[in-house]
């Protein structure tokens, strides 16, 4: 007789978990930036934001551009974005690994810091419609990382906490998932790496999508 499977709800974080997105955003918010005339982040701090809800992430990336211009600015982000937005693929392996979760019986959803508009338009353009249960996107809830987007999804598919596990690869996902009470896992192929995934204490970090894969297989 097979094991109960241990977490019945799997939630997926979307860029740079599923969709190897973070090179993509992260000069986004750059471009944004210098549209504005406001400093231009690194790298580095224009991808540590992704995860948050479009103002938290400005707010961050532009931490001295005035409230008001907030819109502005995201105007710009979305501008650049969706104007590549057709860059983007999923990591390799992510298909597969999702249809064979979905087909051991698990429910699938995804907690984004995208908007419904940006999330909407990537599934539409991806092989990935009807393989998830429920969405929530940072428009349409409170952004990560507080836990109302995860709880909501919790309660829509009517999944306890002990049931749910948050995967995502920032430790936005991560704290999400700790301050709504569940388990978490951490994958390092997108814009946080390794050490500071470990910081949140989640159960596994992966280095990439076969080696999560893997590890779901064998412990979810």
């Amino acid at each position: 007789m097979t094991a109960p499977q241990r977490f019945e709800l799997l939630v997926f974080d979307w860029d740079g978990t599923l969709f190897d997105s973070t090179g993509l955003i992260a000069r986004c918010i750059q471009a944004a930036c210098r549209d504005c005339d406001v400093p231009v982040p690194s790298d580095a701090d224009a991808a540590y934001v992704i995860g948050l809800g479009l103002v938290d992430a400005m707010r961050h990336a532009a931490p001295g551009l005035p409230p008001e211009r907030y819109p502005e600015l995201g105007l710009r982000y979305r501008h650049h974005y969706f104007a590549s937005a057709h860059e983007v693929v999923l990591f390799d392996g992510t298909l597969p690994m999702l249809h064979g979760l979905k087909a051991r019986g698990h429910k699938l959803a995804v907690a984004t810091g995208k908007s419904r508009r940006g999330l909407d338009e990537a599934l539409a353009n991806s092989q990935l419609q009807g393989l998830f249960e429920a969405t929530r996107t940072a428009d349409e809830t409170r952004s990560k990382p507080h836990p109302l987007m995860l709880e909501q999804l919790m309660d829509e598919l009517a999944t306890p906490r002990a049931r749910t596990l948050m995967i995502g690869d920032t430790t936005h996902d991560l704290q999400l998932a700790a301050n709504a009470g569940v388990a978490s896992l951490g994958i390092a192929h997108g814009a946080h790496d390794a050490e500071l995934l470990h910081r949140l204490n989640p159960l596994h970090v992966a280095r990439g999508t076969p080696e999560l894969h893997r590890w779901l297989l064998d412990h979810a």
